[in-house]
């Protein structure tokens, strides 16, 4: 943070003043320095195992580190910061370590850029501008929401690696660098992938401790090989795994990338993250000789209309195949013998699935159109018609399947339409030469049975929902979900060797036989569109490598188990986990291109990058005493990586036995031990909820396999992105900022103010920099207040409370010591800045205003001060530090200070101070009323030349004639377990057999009744039974009378007097105004106020 010093060395920019920021910046240099001098965060076990709330292990997944820190890693890593503050405040011992993640391929892939970069353009380069470049779509994220919809296939937004599309849209990593503000000299460096792991990991570090992060430094690392201890401990945990059954090598189908050469994890991807392999069935249609002239150079080979199916069970129901007239076809050799005909897209997925002539090149004979296509003679499996054609259809997808699709009209409402169309449309056939023996003979063939919709379902929704034509798309859609899923799981088999058995049990049997038989073969693609950082779409291939086992059944059982017994914090966080373990299944953990640690029984192969990311947790709690606080691990004077052997690590983490034959010396083992026995489990976890679906929920497997029960996590809290202004954050648009920047900008402490207030949920938060530049403004006019109140501290009263306002203002401090000490348990940190700080602080101005001539207490605002700054501390403890040091002259350090001591908060007295505050804002709208005439005008009472200056505040303490007995009968008709009433029938005859039932003049009365009793009603809703009380649980008139200087002070007026509605006496002092209090007569908690001029 040097340079943003320098940078911020002017108190003007812009011509603004940044003289109020430039002090929150010296202040948080200045708190560094001490705290660095104390080593403040350095957190040792102890020799006796922690009871429950005595430690606090709190961790957050390493951020990759192939650039600066932005407000998105801020975002969540604040969440674990402001707990682990809390912890600390409250009297745990504290673990925050934090570490960098450098496996996997995007560094290399950078560094392999900028060299070829380099190569072609010179050093530094001279590039050559592309006009088509200059007018790319700036935004680099896919737009995966249209991906299953209709349009051209190839439209996306921005190809362009991870790492461009960050960079705002420059084309070049030489542009990408420059934009770190990198000279030419010092990028050419970076063509070496191991200089970025010398490169960012310290300007990480330096980042968080500007922003203040609690952290024990003594345990940062890296991954990777570069790292020889981390090494070790990586290719432990992976032998283990193996060990244990646990990953295999197996051949399966896998998102792969043709440019990197080898399958793309989500970490991989540029888009696409989450996405997987879509499995369909290739139905083999045989082009039936002779072949037309088009294709005549295939005669000697056996031709195929290939096409893929979700429902191979249907096949006993095709009618026709369906092309594309103006698609893109092509033949293409799958072997020596045999030629499909799809689309490119299709072919290269096969390439990569062994069923190419040519692997991973797909082989094109001839390049077809639709047109080419329509008409051909096939016979295709299971078919009841011998010989079917195929038709033009012109909703075909060719970004979706291999744009040639089966017609089954009898069970696809889309088939059923377009047979309609084309049956009942002599001109639509005519228009593609569509011959009236192709299509008329074929009528719908009932192949399965659903109670719904009978054994032609598609004919019956589409009739039931009035659709006219294939063109109705969205209906159409509707109309096939609901099928399919009728079918598949009501559905009963009407035709074939597995005739009356149900179709989910048949599905499978139908498909193995078509394979068996040489009729099909398996084909996957990726579900939507996937982009590698390199830039190129992925496709699905079969590949034979590594795999974690994540889905076996007892492991996935023992995964629930652990999940089961989190602290999640949110239902919408369990059902993420819950859906995951649903789906997850084998992983594939190897790669061979980028950086990391290899497989240590297969070299070749390198741990993917979220696979050596789910253990490391417990890493964290030894690595300081293997590395020293050498981040690179460079340091071996203590131990030697080679001693890590398998036996220490069992020793270490899983309660193995004492490693004998290890060389490293028992007092330093038993002290790592020690440190993980101590630590372990770790409490909470922070992240971003994408993690969920592969980094968090393989954390939880991991730790299952490999670790005792009893050090199983205890608990994942996640978090939504983070916008910027409303807005998503994005280089491409300039709504962007790196953590340096907004601490350059607004502070630290206005950083993690703003960070705080942006939100908790699982929804998207919102960093506001308006907040952000008010916190700067806050905290030091709260500086400057203090400086001023202590300055004049010889005026304040002394002596315990002894005012009203003083047993006011106590209370609002007991208040926000219980109310903020709930929100920060529940890690509810926006809920706690309100509590611990806004709250607190209107306190203090309703305090200094109440106060008026009296004077404020003096140990009242020295306990204000005390707590608010303790209550503060988690969020800005830079600001804490300092008023606590310099202004409030304590000992120690505010964020070990403990939490602030408080009576129980006096919930009466709060109740009768709201009653008092909206009595004054009430009482000053009527009387501006009075005075102005209008309610619209809104000028200076006390600048009215007819004011009145006399009040008279009548007060009826108790609800009494029929709005006691209705408040009784409410009462007696309120269930309080249920927490409802009774029907409005009972609470009507009830009214109606009570006392005032009985009047002559009931009927009137009832129409007062009924909105007073549904006000009522909807009241206990809203605050509780009490609402049904008869009187309010303080007194109203010595509240009133107790604070009549303040009444009066507020309104402007000379004289107050507060009087009893009952009382006649009294009311004969409203003179020709007590018609008033007819019209609106007072009631528990409504005073009516008269005013008169002298």
């Amino acid at each position: 943070m040097a340079a943003a010093g320098s940078e911020m060395s002017s108190n003007t920019e812009s011509g603004k003043s940044y003289s109020r920021r430039d002090r929150l910046l010296e202040i948080e240099g200045l708190v560094q320095e001490w705290w660095k001098e104390k080593d403040v965060f350095r957190a040792d076990s102890l020799e006796t195992p922690p009871n429950p709330g005595e430690k606090f292990f709190g961790n957050f997944p390493f951020p990759y580190m192939n650039g600066y820190l932005h407000l998105g890693h801020a975002f969540s890593l604040s969440k674990l910061e402001f707990a682990a503050a809390y912890h600390r405040l409250r009297g745990a011992n504290v673990l925050l370590p934090f570490a960098f993640h450098c496996t996997g391929m995007p560094i290399k892939a950078s560094a392999d850029k900028l060299c070829r970069e380099i190569q072609k353009f010179g050093n530094p380069p001279a590039f050559h501008t592309v006009e088509e470049e200059k007018n790319a779509d700036p935004d680099p994220q896919p737009d995966e929401s249209d991906a299953g919809n209709q349009g051209a296939p190839d439209k996306f937004k921005g190809k362009k690696s991870k790492a461009a599309a960050k960079s705002g849209g420059d084309k070049y990593q030489w542009e990408i660098m420059q934009s770190y503000g990198l000279s030419d000299d010092e990028i050419s460096k970076f063509q070496d992938p191991y200089y970025w792991l010398t490169y960012f990991p310290p300007l990480a570090v330096e980042d968080l401790k500007a922003f203040g992060l609690g952290c024990d430094w003594r345990r940062t690392f890296i991954t990777t090989d570069m790292n020889p201890f981390f090494d070790r401990f990586v290719r432990w945990q992976m032998r283990k795994l193996k060990k244990l059954g646990k990953i295999v090598k197996d051949l399966r189908y896998t998102i792969y990338s043709p440019l990197d050469g080898q399958p793309c994890a989500d970490h991989d991807r540029a888009s696409g993250e989450g996405v997987l392999p879509q499995e369909y069935t290739l139905i083999k249609m045989e082009v039936v000789p002779p072949l037309p002239q088009k294709l005549s150079v295939l005669a000697d080979r056996k031709v195929y209309l290939a096409a893929a199916t979700l429902r191979p069970e249907t096949m006993y129901g095709q009618t026709n195949a369906w092309v594309l007239p103006q698609g893109k076809y092509g033949a293409f050799e799958i072997n020596e013998t045999d030629v499909f005909i799809l689309t490119y897209r299709a072919a290269l997925n096969l390439a990569y699935q062994k069923l190419s002539r040519v692997p991973e090149k797909p082989s094109c004979l001839v390049e077809l159109t639709g047109n080419d296509l329509i008409g051909l003679p096939l016979r295709s499996p299971l078919a009841f018609n011998e010989v079917i054609y195929s038709l033009p259809m012109l909703s075909i997808l060719t970004d979706k399947g291999t744009g040639i699709v089966t017609s089954v009209p009898s069970d696809s409402p889309d088939d059923f339409m377009s047979l309609h169309d084309l049956k009942s449309k002599p001109a639509f056939r005519a228009k593609f030469g569509v011959k009236d023996e192709w299509i008329l003979p074929f009528d719908v063939i009932p192949i399965i049975n659903t109670p719904e919709f009978g054994d032609k379902p598609a004919e019956k929704v589409c009739v039931d929902m009035k659709i006219k034509s294939q063109n109705e798309r969205q209906k159409l859609e509707e109309a096939k979900k609901k099928i399919y899923k009728g079918g598949f799981y009501e559905g009963t088999m009407l035709v074939g060797e597995y005739a009356g058995m149900r179709v989910q049990e048949a599905k499978n049997l139908i498909r193995s036989r078509l394979l068996e038989l040489g009729e099909a073969v398996m084909y996957s693609e990726p579900e939507k569109k996937v982009i590698s950082r390199s830039g190129d779409e992925c496709v699905v291939a079969l590949t034979d490598q590594w795999y974690i086992t994540y889905g076996e059944p007892n492991w996935r059982q023992e995964a629930e188990d652990c999940l089961a017994a989190m602290n999640l914090f949110s239902d919408e966080t369990r059902h993420g986990f819950e859906h995951t373990l649903s789906w997850l299944n084998q992983w594939a953990c190897s790669r061979n291109f980028g950086l990391g640690t290899r497989i240590p029984w297969d070299e070749e192969f390198l741990v993917e990058s979220l696979s050596d990311s789910t253990l490391y947790m417990a890493y964290y709690t030894v690595c300081h005493l293997l590395q020293k606080g050498d981040m690179y691990g460079s340091d071996t004077s203590s131990v030697k990586p080679e001693q890590l052997t398998d036996e220490v690590w069992e020793f270490l983490f899983c309660g193995g036995p004492y490693p004998k034959s290890s060389d490293i010396s028992s007092s330093l083992l038993n002290k790592m031990k020690q440190e993980f026995e101590y630590w372990y489990p770790f409490d909470l976890r922070v992240s971003g909820k994408d993690l969920i679906q592969n980094h968090l929920t393989f954390c939880i497997y991991n730790h299952t396999a490999l670790l005792p029960k009893h050090h199983w996590p205890q608990g994942f809290r996640c978090n939504g992105h983070i916008m910027l202004n409303s807005e998503k954050m994005s280089k491409s648009t300039g709504n962007f900022r790196t953590l340096r920047q907004a601490m350059e900008e607004f502070s630290a402490d206005a950083t993690r103010f703003s960070l705080a207030d942006a939100g908790d949920g699982m929804d998207d938060a919102n960093f506001v920099f308006e907040t952000a530049n008010a916190a700067i403004l806050r905290l030091t006019k709260e500086i400057t207040w203090m400086e001023e109140l202590l300055a004049a501290e010889s005026s304040l009263r002394s002596g315990p409370p002894s005012t009203y306002y003083d047993h006011v203002f106590a209370n609002e401090i007991n208040i926000a010591v219980g109310t903020t000490e709930k929100n920060y348990s529940e890690y509810l940190f926006r809920e706690a800045l309100k509590t611990g700080f806004y709250d607190l602080q209107a306190a203090r101005d309703e305090y200094r205003f109440s106060c008026g001539t009296g004077g404020m207490n003096r140990d009242l605002l020295w306990q204000f001060m005390d707590v608010q700054t303790r209550l503060l501390a988690p969020i800005c403890p830079h600001y804490a530090e300092y008023v606590w040091r310099k202004l409030l002259k304590k000992d120690g350090f505010v964020i070990k200070a403990g939490w602030p001591d408080a009576d129980l908060p006096n919930l009466t007295l709060k109740k009768a101070n709201k009653y008092l505050q909206d009595s004054i804002a009430s009482m000053r709208k009527l009387l501006q009323k009075q005075v102005s005439g209008s309610k619209k005008v809104k000028g200076n009472v006390s600048a009215q030349p007819n004011k009145p200056m006399i009040g008279l505040i009548f007060v009826n303490e108790q609800f009494d004639g029929w709005k006691r007995e209705c408040l009784n009968i409410l009462r007696s008709k309120f269930d309080s377990t249920t927490l409802s009433f009774a029907p409005d029938r009972e609470i009507l005859e009830a009214l109606q057999q009570s006392l005032i039932g009985q009047e002559t003049n009931f009927k009137q009365i009832q129409k007062l009744c009924m909105p007073f009793l549904r006000f009522k009603k909807d009241e206990v809703i809203a605050v509780g039974v009490h609402s049904l009380d008869l009187r309010l649980p303080f007194g109203e008139m010595a509240v009133l009378e107790e604070n009549s200087e303040l009444i009066k002070r507020q309104l402007g007026l000379e004289r107050l007097e507060i009087l009893s509605a009952t009382d006649p006496d009294a009311v004969r002092k409203a003179g020709t105004h007590a018609s008033l209090l007819n019209q609106n007569p007072p009631s528990p908690g409504n005073p009516t106020a008269i005013f008169l001029s002298e």
